[in-house]
């Protein structure tokens, strides 16, 4: 596959395939340069004398048309060429493609590209009145040229009516299909821990032809975690919610390669991309999303990632593959801290006037370094403050106990110690913070519970309380 240039001026004929305005069995009207007329044909000029193009109904006279509903015949009222003027890049390639037939027998016509006053033949078709004929070829727009005349000139038609010959439809004169791709992180960040990140990526055909077979592919990026039934089409041909199931509609979570993947355009199916128009037409293009949920590991790190788009350009006669990326999405994720605490006392059972000795340690499973940390262990009341032993500072006014920075990885403890002034079973808890996001709270907090009696067994004073 190649990726196409930036893209060039973009360049396609209007009206294309005579669709404009609508007739009923055949009719005679004025050519674009008759604006003031009730009932005229956007785009297409004529050199005839009269300013009028002949339009014909698909199935008029027995007649269907190549492409859409309606065609045009060349010789209106009298031999002429018919036309646009384009503006155009110098270098650039132009495909063109067209359907011709016969009206009464086999008719003559040749097409003429280049600069308003000096275009040059590029070929010569006749057919027959029992099939359309179909054509396709390329130019290159030379230099110093920002002005390009596409334009059928008749040359001969069967039965010699000056009015009579050369149908026309089908027809296509621009840049083939050049898809832009857009992508957003929804919100922008900075994000922490466990947010949940919703990425949109909107594909615009900013080139003359369809963009067909469209398919768009995200790999969903490292250190994040596929939410599922998170697909959509936001907006564009068949907008809605996706399964991530392959194969059932147009969109699905590949979870071996870890992507999402999404049929897009019009005729899209479960199995194959569809055709994207131009901005000519679709100027919003279509929009995809899905979410991810930020993993543990991506504290303190860039989440970035792309999205790229294959599509093929079916102007000429064999497709050609292209594709697109899109700019790299970045979301920055603050650090986080995942704190535990663990408390143990050097003995369940104390009488009044024994020491409690409480052992509290702190320990950061990461991914970050801790900052800030403290732990608040403030003792109940049976319980008098005697010493506290550790990295830190301890306020037993408080209860907090100030640890500071804690490395990834590191612990720390402390050894608290307090004397017994009161029967009963007393329960004495620690709870770790940090200035980081804690990934996982359910460890932050330990208790332990020791039992004071009078005397040196355990008696009544604790039967049958926890």
């Amino acid at each position: 596959m190649t990726t196409p240039p930036a893209a060039p001026l973009r360049v396609a004929l209007v009206n294309g395939s005579f669709e404009q305005p609508v007739v009923t069995g055949v009719e005679i009207l004025p050519d674009a340069s008759q604006t003031q007329a009730p009932k005229w044909v956007p785009g297409w000029f004529t050199t005839a004398s009269d300013h009028r193009i002949e339009l014909w109904r698909s199935g008029f006279q027995g007649v269907p048309a190549a492409d859409g509903a309606q065609f045009a015949e060349l010789n209106a009222n009298q031999v002429s060429t018919l036309y646009q003027d384009l503006p155009t890049t110098p270098g650039t390639k132009l495909y063109w493609r067209l359907y011709h037939r016969g009206r009464q027998g086999d008719d003559t016509m040749a097409l003429d590209i280049g600069a308003p006053g000096s275009v040059v033949e590029q070929r010569r078709f006749t057919d027959g009145n029992t099939a359309w004929g179909h054509y396709t070829g390329t130019y290159t727009v030379p230099a110093g040229q920002t002005l390009t005349r596409f334009a059928f000139r008749s040359l001969s038609a069967a039965g010699g009516n000056r009015g009579i010959g050369n149908f026309l439809d089908g027809i296509f004169f621009g840049t083939a299909a050049h898809v832009v791709l857009d992508k957003t992180a929804v919100p922008a960040g900075p994000l922490e821990v466990g947010d949940v990140v919703t990425y949109r990526v909107t594909a615009r055909n900013e080139g003359g032809g369809d963009a067909e077979n469209l398919v768009l592919t995200d790999s969903v990026p490292q250190g994040t975690t596929y939410l599922p039934g998170s697909l959509r089409i936001v907006d564009g041909p068949d907008a809605g919610a996706q399964t991530d199931a392959q194969g059932d509609d147009q969109a699905y979570y590949d979870a071996r390669a870890n992507k999402v993947v999404f049929h897009l355009g019009n005729g899209a199916t479960a199995a194959d991309g569809g055709s994207l128009p131009s901005t000519e037409t679709l100027p919003a293009g279509t929009t995809v999303e899905y979410r991810v949920t930020i993993d543990r590991a991506s504290g303190g790190k860039q989440i970035s990632n792309t999205a790229t788009a294959s599509y093929e350009n079916r102007l000429g006669d064999t497709p050609e593959p292209l594709t697109s990326t899109s700019d790299e999405q970045v979301v920055q994720v603050e650090p986080a801290a995942d704190l535990a605490v663990t408390k143990a006392a050097d003995a369940t059972t104390v009488t009044v006037g024994q020491t409690v000795a409480y052992r509290i340690t702190v320990h950061n499973t990461g991914p970050n370094d801790a900052t800030g940390v403290t732990v608040t262990d403030r003792l109940p009341d049976g319980l008098a403050f005697l010493s506290a032993t550790g990295s830190g500072s301890y306020d037993p006014a408080t209860g907090q106990w100030t640890v500071g920075d804690l490395a990834d990885g590191a612990r720390t403890t402390l050894v608290l110690r307090a004397k017994a002034t009161e029967t009963g079973l007393v329960s004495n808890t620690a709870t770790a913070t940090a200035t980081e996001k804690d990934p996982g709270t359910t460890d932050n907090t330990d208790t332990v519970s020791v039992c004071v009696t009078p005397a040196p067994s355990c008696c009544d004073p604790c039967a049958g309380r926890k």
